[in-house]
């Protein structure tokens, strides 16, 4: 049997780890290219796009992929709207595996929010030192408008950023898990008063909201962008691998 996953994300890593382990099982992990130096997987891995879900399609066919899992980052949407019709164009069996979301707990102060451009307008209003934990992509939304002029931003990302990005800027290139008290201390050191995340939920950096929480700092929360509809999910890796086997064997 041949799986393709669509991965870059712990979860893809620790899928690939239980499918290569399986006897009979050929595993591809497909890698979008945009970190500089990523966490490869075991298994097979190629690097780059398709060429949009018809290009997928021919790769689905061309290499005899038996099934298909969408491991991809909760906010990766155009792959994963690409997969869907990828795998109907193919009739590849195609599973989602996303990680749950974060779930607000008593004394957040959560401001949900729809889009990067959305959390951009409501910044000026809660604070004015930024911690940005949204990654390299996006930061232009941040970029070009004299109230976002004056907040100053501290940026996390695994890769520099590159332009647009906000006027008043420090980067920091750090790769997760992150501590709580790793967080506490970022938080005082560079007295921030706002945070701004996607919620891409796990635990390698939720830390970051707990901090926040202890000082009583906003946190504006990008909610994720709505999946395919008609696409099963599985929750966790072993859900993942588990779904492979029964559900998929020959």
């Amino acid at each position: 049997m041949h799986v393709l996953i669509l991965g870059g994300t712990t979860e893809g890593r620790r899928l690939a780890e239980l499918l290569v382990s399986a006897a009979g099982t050929r595993v591809t992990s497909s890698l979008a290219g945009r970190v500089a130096a990523p966490r490869l997987p075991p298994g097979e891995v190629r690097v780059g796009g398709f060429g949009g879900a018809e290009g997928l399609a021919a790769w689905l066919r061309e290499h005899r992929v038996d099934a298909l899992i969408d491991a991809t980052h909760p906010f990766a949407g155009t792959i994963s709207f690409n997969a869907a019709a990828a795998a109907a164009s193919a009739h590849v069996p195609l599973l989602a595996l996303r990680r749950p979301g974060w779930v607000a707990s008593p004394g957040d102060d959560w401001h949900p929010v729809g889009s990067l451009e959305q959390a951009a307008r409501v910044l000026p209003a809660l604070g004015e030192r930024v911690f940005l934990t949204t990654g390299r992509m996006g930061l232009a939304a941040f970029a070009g408008d004299p109230d976002l002029d004056r907040l100053w931003f501290l940026v996390r990302s695994v890769d520099a950023p590159e332009p647009p990005c906000p006027a008043r800027m420090e980067v920091l290139l750090e790769r997760g898990p992150f501590t709580l008290d790793g967080e506490r201390g970022l938080l005082r050191r560079h007295r921030i008063d706002v945070v701004v995340t996607k919620d891409s939920g796990g635990a390698a950096t939720a830390p970051k909201l707990a901090a926040a929480r202890e000082a009583g700092i906003p946190v504006v929360v990008v909610e994720r962008p709505p999946a395919p509809e008609g696409v099963p999910v599985a929750s966790t890796p072993e859900e993942a691998a588990a779904w492979v086997g029964t559900d998929l064997a020959p």
